[in-house]
């Protein structure tokens, strides 16, 4: 595949930053729309979600910083290689600080947090689809070795993926991370549909829940489980134990509650 973009002189412009990038950018300005939809100020679910992206991003690199202390201490520069790391802790850090940051935006603004979770699904969605589709293209979360005869496997060859990914070259390899990001495509479209149709605040926000778990745990299957976290002797990985708590979650999003009107007086 193509781990580089392009180039600007010597400089490399490497293809799962840019098309995530891109990615942060059709999530935003889709978003503009979910929540006219939901019933929630742009502008502030535009403010939200650039808090939640650079803190996202905060996280992640302080947590290569911390993973890489020792050697960085030594080799201050090698901190500019970092943006080519690629590692499942990465996203969880990157969520869990987004989370976290957005959780708090929304407690200090007093915004009706289950309309905004509502009006961010589809957009986290269609973000998470393009990161994926920039991993395919660098290489990183590939997949498990594939029969040749596999109409579809990849097989990558630039040695900038195997630097940057520790992706082997010359194998053919499941392509998971278009499995991936056509699930994420599908659902995001799903869940864009559904918004104007949900009968109660939450109902979207649960149902992206359980349809990403549903794609990672799927996924997982067929990504190569290096670096993944194993537990059960190999029979799940951590990204699936996040899937069955994502499913878990939706489904309490998905319970019906009555209306705040009728429990104050219930």
């Amino acid at each position: 595949m193509y781990p580089v973009l392009f180039h600007i002189g010597a400089v490399l412009i490497p293809s799962y930053g840019a098309i995530g990038a891109l990615g942060v950018l059709a999530a935003l300005f889709l978003a503009q729309r979910t929540a006219r939809t939901a019933g929630v100020n742009p502008s502030q679910i535009w403010n939200l979600s650039v808090v939640a992206v650079f803190a996202a991003l905060a996280g992640q690199r302080l947590t290569l910083i911390v993973a890489n202390w020792s050697v960085l201490r030594l080799h201050p520069a090698w901190a500019l290689g970092l943006a080519m790391v690629h590692h499942p802790l990465l996203a969880g850090a990157g969520a869990v600080a987004a989370a976290a940051v957005g959780a708090w935006y929304v407690h200090w603004q007093k915004l009706p947090a289950l309309a905004i979770v509502d009006a961010l699904a589809a957009p986290i969605t269609l973000g998470l689809a393009f990161e994926q589709f920039g991993a395919l293209m660098a290489g990183s979360g590939f997949g498990t070795d594939a029969s040749a005869k596999l109409p579809w496997a990849v097989t990558y060859s630039d040695s900038l993926v195997a630097r940057w990914s520790g992706t082997p070259l010359g194998v053919p390899l499941h392509p998971v991370q278009a499995y991936a990001c056509i699930g994420f495509l599908a659902l995001a479209i799903f869940l864009f549909v559904w918004l104007p149709r949900s009968s109660q605040q939450g109902d979207v926000a649960g149902l992206c829940l359980m349809g990403l778990g549903t794609v990672i745990y799927l996924t997982e299957i067929c990504r190569n489980p290096e670096g993944r976290g194993l537990i059960l002797r190999g029979a799940l990985d951590g990204p699936q134990i996040v899937a069955v708590l994502f499913v878990i979650g939706g489904a309490f999003l998905l319970r019906e509650r009555k209306p705040q009107t009728e429990a104050a007086h219930g």
